[in-house]
């Protein structure tokens, strides 16, 4: 019995951990205490910091809160008080002249100083659009000669290529853009009498991805229809008739179906002298004669050279920036049309490619461009479908005035012309002659204020009407654009 009992007493009592209870005791109570060391600690620390600033106030010196005592503090006899004052947020923002316009943000492109609050000027169409800010990407830009329009143009487009985005310039009559797409890594095509360059309005273009074999076809065969029927209409400068289009159709489809590469001498003979298939009853060559003969000047007349023969160059849209140069051919408006008509036409090829990305299409010279009513209704329609292909239009005026040139008052193409004006929400107006300010100012929906502002805006200085938001921008240029953009390099002998 004994025995038993000294076995008992010699048994260590355990937990259900199995961990002897007062190996737990002892780490209980060290947890414990190093808790209250660290709380020592740290209430040492908070009251000497309490301590310090006490120490800091104290030894600080405050003004009375009457002010300084003596003559020199200006102080009045008897309380200041003033009368309570009740306007408007707009004229009460006169008594306010340290407050701004907040800007654009700054997602977009550097364009340069607001001059009205001092910051940054940033512009993108693409990301206003995206805000909410706007509702149609398209730009009128307009300014008199020497006000530095066309480098704000080029600085916009160029600095907008590292943001992916690429430049379309369909027509340069004098030929500006050149040497910003080569220094780009684009291309400019250089068209005009006695050069090596062709261009065949027949052919295909740009296939756009995930088009089918046939709607290719389709689309192919509608926009070789449309090209040489706005080819003899800008000729003949009137509208076709419907067996004038007859004929054109007959004579494209009998030379497409014959020939690999369609070209426009094939289809001016097939106008003149269509198939007897064709022609059972012999009226088809009377009523295209017109037409033939229309056309038969791109291949035979005073505008061959140009459009008789497969094409020389591409219209290569993968490049950063693609350029006609129109300068060889300035002083015919009549080829200049046609000309553009045949880009525009590569150009909406390109257009149509979902995975084309986002691009500037720039119009220079637009008082020369919209003189020609086929091409005037392919501006239109790229305007209205800017956001549905993903584009941004630039239209570029030297003043609005320009607009009286095109047709007449109260003419279809007039109201095509202030159509364009219409799906601008952003205007940048330039300086402008006194005689244009009331022109410019009613086209534009100008305020008073905005209008007094644009005879007195130096070189660079613009006013950007976004919307129903103004600015006031100075453009700022690096050396290198600078030299690049300046177009005054003939005047001043080479010293910019």
């Amino acid at each position: 019995m004994s025995a038993e009992r000294e076995r008992l007493h010699s048994t260590v009592l355990v937990g259900p951990s199995g961990e002897p209870r007062r190996y737990r005791k002892a780490r209980r109570r060290a947890a414990a205490a190093i808790e209250t060391d660290a709380k020592r600690v740290r209430t040492a620390e908070l009251k000497a910091k309490a301590e310090a600033e006490r120490a800091e106030r104290r030894a600080t010196t405050y003004l009375p809160r009457a002010g300084e005592p003596g003559a020199a503090a200006l102080r009045t006899p008897g309380r200041f008080r003033l009368p309570r004052h009740q306007d408007t947020s707009a004229t009460l923002a006169g008594a306010y002249p340290f407050l701004a316009e907040g800007g654009l943000g700054s997602e977009g492109v550097f364009v340069g100083q607001d001059l009205y609050s001092g910051g940054s000027f940033v512009y993108d169409p693409w990301v206003l659009y995206q805000r909410g800010i706007i509702t149609a990407p398209n730009v009128v830009l307009a300014g008199i000669v020497g006000s530095g329009k066309s480098s704000l143009a080029k600085s916009l487009y160029t600095r907008s290529i590292p943001f992916g985005r690429r430049v379309y310039v369909p027509g340069d009559p004098k030929g500006e853009h050149t040497p910003v797409a080569e220094l780009v890594g684009g291309k400019a095509i250089v068209l005009g009498h006695g050069l090596a360059n062709r261009l065949n309005p027949l052919d295909e273009g740009h296939r756009p991805s995930g088009v089918s074999d046939l709607e290719w076809t389709t689309q192919v065969a509608s926009r070789r229809r449309d090209l040489i029927g706005a080819l003899a209409a800008t000729v003949l400068e009137r509208s076709l008739s419907p067996l004038e289009h007859t004929a054109i159709d007959v004579a494209l489809t009998a030379v497409v179906a014959g020939n690999d590469v369609p070209i426009l001498p094939m289809v001016v003979d097939h106008i003149l002298q269509p198939r007897a298939d064709d022609d059972s009853d012999g009226r088809l060559a009377e009523d295209g004669r017109m037409v033939g003969h229309a056309l038969r000047r791109l291949v035979a007349g005073d505008l061959q050279g140009l459009f008789d023969g497969p094409s020389t160059v591409a219209f290569d849209p993968s490049l950063p920036m693609i350029s006609l140069d129109l300068s060889r051919v300035a002083e015919n408006s009549t080829l200049i049309s046609v000309l553009m008509t045949c880009s525009s036409a590569w150009m909406e090829s390109a257009l149509l490619d979902p995975a084309g990305g986002q691009r500037w299409v720039i119009y220079d010279e637009a008082w020369r461009l919209m003189s020609h009513p086929a091409l005037l209704k392919r501006m239109d329609a790229q305007w209205r479908l800017a956001r549905h292909y993903g584009i941004a239009n630039m239209l570029i005026f030297h003043k609005l005035t320009d607009l009286d040139n095109v047709g007449d008052s109260g003419s279809a193409m007039r109201a095509l012309a202030s159509s364009l004006l219409a799906n601008a929400e952003t205007r940048i107006i330039y300086r402008q002659e006194s005689d244009q300010l009331g022109v410019t100012a009613s086209t534009l929906a100008l305020t008073g204020t905005e209008q007094k502002l644009l005879p007195g805006l130096g070189t660079g200085q613009g006013l950007w009407r976004i919307k129903d938001r103004s600015f006031v921008c100075q453009h700022q240029l690096h050396p290198a654009e600078l030299e690049a953009f300046d177009t005054r390099l003939r005047m001043t002998g080479g010293q910019s």
